[in-house]
């Protein structure tokens, strides 16, 4: 008899190829048998008509570090069928960190002092398999982390002997399952990090099979300095690359999605690279004063010596204060913001390109997140692939799932198929669509019907059911044997 039975479903099996009509077999975790089942016995019988049924999404670009272990019923995430986070992105992660005080910006993004515990990465898996989390996890190791453990301060490079000690660091990591290193470049507490720190730094990638991702040292004019700069970084490595939310930020630098794309798949014929994306034409992070500007709305989401000041526009505060948009600005740090930086074009032409691969880029610990971190994968299916008709419902899916797996090395999952993990999501193609905005981000998608994470039910009809099935994913074998053979190319 088997666990559960999802019977005439639309099944998209995450591959982009063409839907088929078929009952889908759970039993032990796994999925038993997919095709024409009748009369099958099965302890859950669930009715799959006018339903389409998914692999689990996939986020690939998460900050839930330290909210998987603190908050582990994971509401944003499996409210919207993602069953699989990857976390340390960004250059920060949770682990291994030895905090001398304060977290540093951006690392302040996944929690504060006490919520870094975990010295090394063996501590890390460790504590994500006693929370049980809702979903999956897999983690990079973010080098920012790694910078603040062996320097004495961020503004400058490091040594040869402080980049070795990371090194070691990252090595280690490597060697519990990590999936790979982060940066976050463009960050002042890894700006400094000159190019040949990072490529010394990378050196411990090829030795594991491991991967490179990073947010570019520049979003801005200078983006295609910066992935230039992420490709040689990878090259010398050995590795693939993938860069992470891929935009062109700024009014200046709207409609450079062409030259950057163009840039990318240049690459992509000498070494194996990917990219990101959320969508949506806003970002997030930390008040950063190189962004501030009056070509764009900048919203404060939290501000920690003036709290009275969330949920308001920058421009608003500073007519109120009577001050520049930078003193502004420097008065409310620490603080977050969404930067209406990008133009909707650009977002669609990268969303689009076959290389691209959704990631939420979420903020679980701000308390007015962007509305990605509830709403990014049902808006992918219902505004992008079915309303505009960006791209048809198959090859959203894929880029939710199959592609993602394939470039995270995360074996067995990512598509319907006998024998994989039972991860899996049933929604509604007709009403499925993201309910969060900017100005009310926490609510849950519609359309999402049902979500299994290893099998179990998890999520059904708009309530979790209560049930963590989530594990710790190291990294399976050489990520590069995923992608294609370039000698062919």
């Amino acid at each position: 008899m088997y666990d559960t039975l999802i019977g005439n479903v639309r099944i998209l099996d995450g591959s982009g190829g063409p839907e088929i009509r078929a009952s889908v077999a759970l039993e032990g975790g796994r999925i038993a048998a997919i095709g024409d089942l009748p009369g099958a016995p099965a302890r859950q019988i669930i009715d799959g008509t006018d339903l389409a049924l998914a692999p689990g999404f996939i986020d690939v670009h998460t900050h839930d570090d330290t909210t998987v272990i603190r908050t582990p019923d994971m509401l944003p995430k499996l409210s919207q069928g993602v069953t699989t986070v990857v976390v340390g992105n960004c250059g920060i992660s949770a682990s291994p960190v030895t905090l001398r005080g304060d977290p540093p910006d951006p690392m302040n993004l996944l929690g504060k002092r006490e919520d870094f515990r975990y010295a090394t990465f063996a501590d890390y898996t460790r504590a994500i398999e006693a929370a049980r989390p809702a979903v999956n996890v897999a983690a990079l190791v973010g080098h920012t982390a790694l910078r603040s453990n062996h320097m004495d301060r961020l503004d400058r490079a490091a040594t040869r002997d402080e980049v070795l000690a990371m090194r070691e660091q990252l090595r280690d990591a490597l060697a519990h399952g990590a999936i790979g290193l982060s940066t976050g470049l463009a960050y002042a507490s890894a700006f400094e990090a000159d190019t040949a720190e990072v490529k010394l730094l990378a050196e411990a990638l090829d030795e594991f099979g491991a991967l490179y991702t990073t947010h570019l040292r520049s979003e801005f004019a200078a983006i295609l300095e910066a992935m230039q700069e992420a490709f040689d970084i990878a090259a010398h490595a050995r590795v693939p690359v993938v860069v992470s939310h891929l935009k062109c930020a700024g009014a200046g630098n709207w409609g450079r999605t062409k030259e950057v794309l163009f840039a990318l798949e240049n690459a992509g014929r000498m070494q194996h690279v990917g990219c990101d994306c959320y969508p949506y034409s806003a970002s997030s992070s930390t008040l950063d004063l190189k962004q501030v500007t009056d070509e764009f709305d900048i919203d404060i989401t939290w501000s920690e010596p003036h709290p009275e000041q969330a949920r308001r526009k920058l421009a608003a505060i500073a007519a109120d204060w009577g001050v520049t948009l930078l003193e502004a600005a420097q008065r409310l740090q620490p603080a977050g913001a969404v930067y209406h930086n990008m133009h909707e074009d650009d977002v669609r032409r990268v969303l689009s390109h076959p290389l691209t691969m959704v990631g939420s880029d979420g903020l679980p610990n701000d308390p007015m997140p962007h509305p990605r971190l509830w709403g990014a994968f049902p808006r992918v299916l219902g505004h992008y692939s079915r309303d505009v008709g960006l791209f048809p419902l198959a090859q959203a899916v894929h880029k939710m799932t199959g592609l993602s797996a394939a470039r995270f090395g995360l074996a067995e999952r990512g598509f319907v198929r006998e024998g994989y993990h039972a991860d899996l999501v049933l929604f509604n193609p007709d009403t499925v669509i993201d309910s969060a905005t900017f100005a009310a981000p926490v609510q849950t998608a519609a359309g999402i019907q049902a979500v299994w994470v290893n099998g179990v039910l998890s999520y059904r009809k708009g309530q979790a059911t209560g049930e963590r099935a989530g594990r710790w994913l190291p990294r399976s074998g050489d990520l590069r044997a995923s992608y294609p053979d370039l000698s062919a190319a």
